[in-house]
């Protein structure tokens, strides 16, 4: 490690500016945000402060960030890096994640840091299907799963919807197959972890912070964690039970295509 940077509070949110230590800029316009949770990971390697971060990730703070701050955002499946040292958010969901200027260097870093930590209760070894030797090895077309057209929310945001219709163009353009999909489930399923019991864990990783010194918390992020105290262990497994449920129609839904484009 060769420093600390700025990150939304508990990595609570995607915006980079939920931090008692201000704002995370955006590093090729101040005006815009970075992106969060891991916000300043993202801008050091940005800025080229450093050739890489490391970053976490819940729903979205390890490629939310990169998107925002032209980088490569790496989420690997739960367990594939060791989150020994890190201060979850929902730690039975959460990931280490990695932020670099290209897909080489993100697969070399991944090369490195992956293994087996007996330490990480969530750790596992890598499957040799998905190990890092597999990189570049695939040939061929893609085909490639998009929202449907009716699906797709840019929340008043013209520019982001012009750039992202003409990135699937030019994906098009490159020869590879575009084929709407249903992405009702992945919305579903996103939603369970903010308005659902999960955040519990956010409320059990920031004890007793959150109980003794709650003046010490950036205000939303109370707002949003507090509320974890009072869950029931019912609505954790109703929740349980249809996340299962969802993870089903999307796994049906992923098999179908190479990738995503969302």
């Amino acid at each position: 490690p060769v420093g600390k940077t700025n990150l939304d509070q508990f990595a609570t949110g995607l915006n980079g500016t939920r931090s008692p230590y201000g704002e995370c800029r955006n590093a090729f316009d101040a005006k815009y945000i970075s992106g969060g949770s891991s916000a300043g990971s993202s801008v050091s390697v940005a800025l080229g402060l450093a050739s890489f971060s490391l970053g976490t990730d819940t729903a979205g703070s390890g490629r939310v960030p990169a998107c925002l701050n032209n980088l490569y955002g790496v989420k690997p499946t739960r367990g594939l890096l060791s989150a020994s040292g890190m201060l979850p958010a929902c730690r039975s969901l959460d990931c280490m994640t990695i932020f670099a200027l290209n897909a080489d260097e993100s697969n070399l870093v991944l090369s490195v840091a992956e293994g087996l930590d007996d330490n990480d209760g969530y750790s596992r070894a890598n499957p040799y299907p998905n190990q890092t030797r597999q990189y570049g090895v695939r040939a061929g077309d893609l085909k490639i799963g998009v929202i449907q057209s009716d699906q797709l929310e840019f929340f008043g945001d013209a520019a982001y919807e012009h750039a992202y219709l003409a990135t699937v163009e030019r994906i098009k353009d490159d020869g590879a197959q575009i084929e709407e999909l249903d992405f009702s489930p992945f919305v579903e399923a996103a939603k369970l972890l903010y308005e659902g019991p999960w955040v519990t864990e956010r409320y059990l990783a920031t004890q007793p912070l959150i109980d003794e010194q709650p003046e010490a918390m950036f205000p939303v992020v109370r707002e949003i964690i507090e509320p974890g105290k009072n869950a029931s262990a019912a609505a954790l497994f109703t929740a349980q039970y249809r996340l299962q449920e969802l993870k089903a129609k999307c796994d049906a839904i992923v098999a179908q295509y190479d990738c995503l484009l969302t």
